[in-house]
């Protein structure tokens, strides 16, 4: 005897409609690019050569610095300084010869008086500032510093560091050193120490990802459609953001970013529009274009969603009055624009001209257009047997990985994030040995001329200052006057923070302190102001996108708790990994007893971005079961086994091209591989794969309810086709 069929059995053996359902609006849109395949990649290779003439640029074209708080009084001091000090700001760039023989030596001065030209010759630098017995020369006589100050912008002084440390160092020799350091030296070195990493990272993922791929669609022909989506996305974004430099600074990280999310969003877009054109076509009789207006019915939708809610997490971002974090935000942002326009467009036509060519070159053991996964299945049905044991399992091991983030510690990269060679660092080291440890971060201290004798005392003998310089007056007579104090803790101390709060706390109303370390306090202290308001905002931002398109306010709202668990998790690692040490030495960096301060805001901002992209794929398909078969039981095992393989296949892609970020070189692309490929690892295989499905089995019908009132006020989103 046999049993009676469940829903999931009946749902996968009703026969197919006879006609195909009338399409809407993306499915409308699908058809047209499927019959206009000329049309679409005539205006898509348009726009990518038109834009993407302007790609090579990229690098030499966007910023370097950036990274301050507007409006701060830090920010204020530095273009204070630069209007009316000569350019002896922190953006200025220092210049440090050190000597076996006193620096009064022949040779050296001969060494000085060329690092002197070389300097002076650069348009950006407004003059050079010799060396003075008793401030820039050490006590023994055997190191000087040079003071190349600043004309141009701090975006254009990490230019200068570019071009001036080489030709700086090639003086160094016969005993006698030359490095070129500073705020600007500081971002350059940085800048291009991230960058070489980033690229040898994407270049070392390529062969894991594309065997990924290949697993993933089953065919070659399918696995290069993800690469065709990056590509055409990466080259327009670049050159758009090439384009909008000439309006305002954009960071030079917005492309490395945008390049790891395009190719990241290219890979998830594809896999489920792809997966979901093969089911569309599987033993039934629909043309191509009929098959694309289907897919794109029902994945498209989900698709657009996921894109929006990537859009909205980021948009976040921008509530972060910091230049860096605004452009970064916006460069990835614009590259997930590009990538969701070819996927809406530009896949739909290619899928509609490939038709069943879409399979070629198909691996042996892969059914062509296999839809429903039998294991995903049969691990829906298994979570629908026993939701509370399994469900108990992930979530305390997420509760437990996460708990660690209570004592999480945040603040700027110190020096120590750059190689021992780079000319920052090794300039840093040589003036902390020559005049102590507080040197490196020399405060700048403004003040009216009228009260500066007086404030200068009371700056010397404030605790954490281990001298002050006497006041100078501005020479363009501005009125105004600066005090330049060394700490006495390295500019990387906690206890620098104290001083600078002191310091704004005790001296005059109209007393400005600033200087590069205390830029780096301030922007440390607008992010960890600003982080629960962009946290705030994302999770509002997430759950009203996922209350509009699934129409159920109790699933979204879990769905979108959720993922906190994940980032939590993450961020409980990081704290083990990067603030505790553990694993230090397998990854091959010494901890610096903190995470970089700009990782909770962007990174939070980044892994609810892809954790929501996958609710959005599990919950959309959840939707489309429900509303065709009104059963819990098939809406959850269902979504399961449509969407579970895309889900596993997609993150197993991120997690790879993120854990090689961990084994680069400079620490920052560790703490952002480490964070995110955590956060995507737990988030599929636990939140989306475990915890989220056992939502749906316990809440049951309930999930989808929607209020009334609410039903009146939420627009008709159907996920289902027709």
């Amino acid at each position: 005897m046999n049993p009676a069929p469940t829903a999931a059995t009946q749902a996968d053996t009703a026969p197919p409609p006879t006609r195909p359902a009338s399409p809407g609006l993306l499915g409308r849109l699908g058809a047209w690019s499927a019959q206009h395949v000329k049309v679409v990649l005539a205006a898509w290779i348009l726009v990518v050569v038109a834009l993407g003439a302007f790609a090579p640029q990229v690098t030499s074209a966007l910023s370097g610095a950036g990274w301050q708080a507007d409006g701060s009084q830090s920010v204020k001091v530095r273009q204070l300084a630069q209007q009316h000090f000569a350019g002896d700001a922190s953006s200025a760039i220092e210049i440090v010869v050190t000597a076996d023989q006193p620096v009064t030596d022949p040779a050296v001065q001969h060494v000085i008086t060329e690092a002197t030209r070389i300097a002076a010759a650069d348009p950006r630098v407004s003059t050079v500032v010799a060396h003075q017995p008793g401030a820039t020369i050490s006590k023994d006589g055997r190191t000087a510093v040079l003071l190349a100050g600043a004309k141009a912008s701090p975006d254009d002084m990490v230019r200068a560091a570019d071009h001036l440390k080489g030709p700086l160092a090639a003086l160094s020799g016969h005993g006698i050193t030359v490095h070129a350091t500073g705020a600007s030296v500081l971002w350059s070195d940085f800048n291009a120490a991230n960058h070489d990493a980033m690229m040898k990272s994407e270049i070392t993922s390529w062969p894991v990802t594309l065997a990924i791929l290949v697993l993933a669609f089953g065919s070659l022909v399918a696995a290069g459609l993800p690469l065709l989506l990056t590509m055409a996305g990466l080259a327009a974004s670049a050159g758009s953001l090439v384009l909008i430099s000439h309006l305002f600074p954009v960071s030079v990280w917005a492309m490395n970013f945008a390049m790891m999310f395009a190719l990241a969003l290219g890979i998830d877009y594809a896999l489920f529009l792809v997966v979901r054109y093969r089911s569309a076509r599987m033993g039934r009789s629909l043309s191509s274009t009929e098959a694309v207006a289907e897919t794109m019915d029902t994945a498209g939708k989900a698709v657009l969603l996921s894109g929006a809610t990537v859009l909205v997490s980021l948009s976040a971002v921008m509530l972060v009055p910091s230049p860096a974090f605004r452009s970064m935000a916006g460069g990835i942002m614009l590259a997930v624009l590009f990538v969701l326009g070819a996927t809406l467009t530009l896949l739909p036509a290619v899928l509609g001209k490939l038709g069943h060519r879409v399979d070629a070159l198909a691996l042996p053991w892969v059914k062509s257009g296999e839809h429903r996964s039998p294991r995903f299945s049969g691990w829906g049905e298994r979570l629908w047997k026993h939701p509370v044991r399994y469900g108990a399992v992930a979530l305390a091991v997420l509760l437990a990985l996460a708990a660690p983030v209570i004592g999480l510690r945040t603040a700027m990269p110190s020096i120590t994030v750059l190689p021992q060679d780079a000319s920052a660092r090794a300039g840093y080291t040589a003036v902390q040995d020559a005049f102590g440890a507080g040197a490196p971060g020399t405060l700048q201290i403004l003040t009216p001329s009228g009260t500066a004798q007086e404030v200068a005392a009371q700056v010397a003998h404030t605790p954490g200052i281990a001298g002050a310089m006497p006041a100078q007056p501005a020479a363009d007579g501005s009125g105004w006057s600066m005090i330049q104090a060394v700490p006495t803790v390295d500019p990387s101390s906690p206890q620098l923070a104290h001083t600078v709060d002191t310091l704004r706390a005790e001296l005059p109303k109209d007393t400005l302190v600033g200087g590069a370390a205390v830029e780096n306090l301030d922007l440390q202290h607008l992010l960890t102001q600003k982080t629960p308001l962009v946290i705030g905002v994302v999770m509002g931002l997430g759950f009203l996108l996922l209350l509009i398109a699934l129409r159920a306010p109790l699933i979204s709202a879990l769905g979108t708790a959720a993922s906190l668990l994940s980032t939590g998790a993450a961020f409980g690692v990081a704290r083990l990994v990067f603030q505790d040490g553990h694993g230090a030495s397998l990854l091959g960096f010494h901890p610096q007893g903190f995470l970089d301060g700009w990782a909770p805001v962007f990174f939070f901002a980044m892994i609810f971005a892809i954790a929501m992209d996958y609710t959005v794929f599990l919950l959309a398909s959840a939707k489309e079961h429900y509303e065709r078969s009104g059963n819990p039981r098939e809406a959850m095992v269902g979504a399961l086994a449509h969407s579970g393989r895309v889900i596993f296949a997609a993150a197993g892609v991120m997690v790879a091209v993120f854990f090689t970020f961990a084994l680069s070189g400079p620490l920052p692309p560790k703490e952002m591989g480490i964070v995110l490929g955590v956060a995507v690892l737990l988030d599929a295989a636990l939140v989306r794969l475990v915890l989220l499905p056992v939502m749906l089995r316990l809440t049951g019908r309930a999930a989808w309810h929607t209020p009334a009132w609410l039903d009146r006020v939420l627009p008709k989103i159907s996920f289902s086709h027709g």
